[in-house]
């Protein structure tokens, strides 16, 4: 039998936006899309018209919002809350978008949109979400603390003492991917879960400018500060969940920082700069590696001028590591390594292996043998619907494989 190829019968021409399509169809499952409109938004979009593909997106977003607003007005408390959230996560793909405009003014308003509609959502549903406040070297990050209905477990637990799982975002990922990625399966489970912007994320990043930052462990440590001091949290069976990029940072993080029982990296990451580095030619990395940094940035320079969207996509990718110059900003992606590092992880790590993964093929396993005494490798496979990043058709299956192994582990903490 011939293999399958993860990309057939896709849903686009051009790879990276038939992957975003896939990713919004797979929130169907958690409330944040609905299949019908997102597929009638994008239909007539050809694969370059990068300006068709943002408005196509902003539009939906648009229009959702105002009928959410519609039913609001009407009283009608459900569809608004339902409306407001898949707006969120449609104004969310319209943020990335402006990565390939000519212009990033769009940016900004765009990301306040999306940012606005998730919080109509948080205001409107019957979700108990409220808003937290991170401290974090001088300033704080925004989070939200979402509370599991009903009792904790166990006949003598205190009302509401739940596990608690914290979800790390990737690098671009919204806080509507990280419902439908975590925050979902988490509270029809029983535990509470927070999300919150890191670094160089979101509204960190696009309204105060603060850069990624590669020693994770500074950010985790003062969220799960944050976390193990709520009287409503189990501090025994806090769980740390981490989406794309996000499986290097938590990896990284995990190192240095053992108080949490249980971890899920989705997928497996060690070295975040092997899928850019994929992307470049062997005699530019020699240069690079020689450190002749003068005809690195003047190759690519050559490069980028011959391919304009490529430049833009290549600034957006690089705002967040804060760096200026092409080889600088590469060479700082290369701080984002944990294979020295990885060997110190105690914490029980599931480590997820999706086929055809196309960003960092092989690190799962990678990580897993750097880690080997607490790590479990699950594979996803196409045959399941489960191929490609983060398996973003496969959002149910994941929720599945991944709860069920944290509910046994987190079953092993001995109760105090």
């Amino acid at each position: 039998m011939a293999r399958h190829d993860p990309f057939t019968a896709g849903f686009a021409g051009d790879h990276d936006l038939d992957y975003e399509i896939r990713g919004v169809l797979g929130a169907a499952s958690s409330g944040a899309s609905d299949v019908g409109e997102v597929l009638a938004a994008v239909s007539g979009v050809k694969d370059s018209d990068h300006e068709g593909w943002f408005a196509a997106w902003d539009g939906l977003g648009d229009r959702v919002s105002a009928q959410g607003e519609a039913a609001a007005a009407g009283g009608h408390a459900v569809s608004a809350a339902s409306a407001s959230l898949r707006a969120a996560t449609y104004y969310g793909v319209a943020v990335n978008a402006v990565a390939a405009l000519e212009s990033d003014e769009a940016l900004l308003p765009t990301f306040r949109k999306h940012r606005a509609a998730w919080d109509r959502w948080c205001e409107l549903s019957d979700v108990d979400v409220s808003a937290v406040t991170i401290p974090y070297e001088g300033t704080a990050l925004p989070g939200y603390f979402f509370r599991a209905p009903g009792r904790g477990p166990g006949a003598d637990a205190a009302p509401g003492r739940r596990p608690t799982l914290v979800g790390v975002n990737g690098s671009d990922g919204s806080l509507p991917a990280m419902w439908r990625a975590c925050v979902h399966g988490a509270l029809a489970r029983g535990y509470h879960a927070l999300v919150f912007d890191g670094p160089g994320q979101q509204s960190m990043l696009f309204e105060h400018d603060v850069p990624f930052r590669p020693d994770f462990e500074t950010v985790l440590t003062p969220v799960l500060d944050t976390v193990l001091e709520r009287p409503d949290v189990d501090a025994d069976r806090v769980a740390v969940y981490g989406i794309s990029q996000a499986g290097y940072w938590v990896a990284r993080a995990l190192a240095f920082e053992h108080r949490p029982a249980a971890a899920v990296v989705d997928p497996g990451v060690v070295d975040v700069a092997a899928s850019w580095e994929k992307e470049l030619p062997k005699s530019l990395l020699k240069l690079l590696d020689a450190g002749d940094d003068h005809a690195f940035d003047r190759d690519m320079g050559v490069g980028m001028r011959l391919s304009r969207a490529t430049a833009r996509t290549w600034r957006f990718r690089a705002r967040p590591y804060g760096t200026d110059g092409y080889a600088a900003t590469l060479r700082e992606v290369r701080r984002y390594d944990a294979t020295d590092v990885a060997g110190r992880i105690t914490t029980p790590l599931l480590v997820t292996d999706p086929e055809g993964e196309q960003f960092w093929p092989g690190q799962p396993e990678r990580l897993a043998a750097l880690a080997p005494d607490v790590t479990t490798l699950v594979r996803f496979t196409a045959a399941e619907g489960a191929n490609l990043h983060c398996q973003p058709l496969a959002r149910a299956l994941t929720e599945e494989r991944m709860f069920d192994w944290l509910d046994a582990r987190l079953a092993e903490v001995p109760t105090r």
